[in-house]
């Protein structure tokens, strides 16, 4: 077996389980919140972001890397958060708002993505660190 075959299989299953919560989380924020402001994305993309600094706090704050981590970070890091989070629905709702003529609600898609995403992800990395005592 080539030694990169492990690393591939992971971030395949990882993929598989974050698009279909993608999918999921996705659909029913619209269902129940509309799709007049790409709620949805946002809910996906923020919540990924605090998934990706709880796992950088757990599996990489003390700065070692270590190698035994490099599969758990392949499934969960690469494969699900990076299957579960989404810059190009992010990035095609918001030229669809300018496209109709809603520059305010792009900029606030733009603006509000951008804070809230460094703020789950600096968020879910520091509780982490509070809750293990670093």
């Amino acid at each position: 077996m080539t030694a990169w075959l492990p690393g591939i299989l992971l971030v395949a299953i990882g993929g598989a389980v974050g698009g279909m919560a993608r999918f999921w989380l996705s659909g029913v924020v619209a269902r129940n919140y509309g799709e007049t402001f790409p709620w949805g994305t946002m809910a996906v993309n923020v919540s990924g972001a605090a998934g990706i600094g709880v796992l950088a706090a757990l599996l990489l704050a003390d700065g070692t890397h270590a190698v035994e981590d490099a599969p758990r970070w392949a499934l969960l890091a690469i494969g699900m958060l990076g299957s579960y989070t989404t810059v190009s629905s992010f990035s095609l709702q918001t030229l669809a708002l300018l496209r109709d003529g809603e520059p305010q609600r792009a900029a606030l898609n733009v603006a509000g993505s951008l804070v809230l995403c460094l703020g789950a992800a600096g968020a879910g990395y520091a509780a982490v660190l509070a809750i293990a005592g670093g």
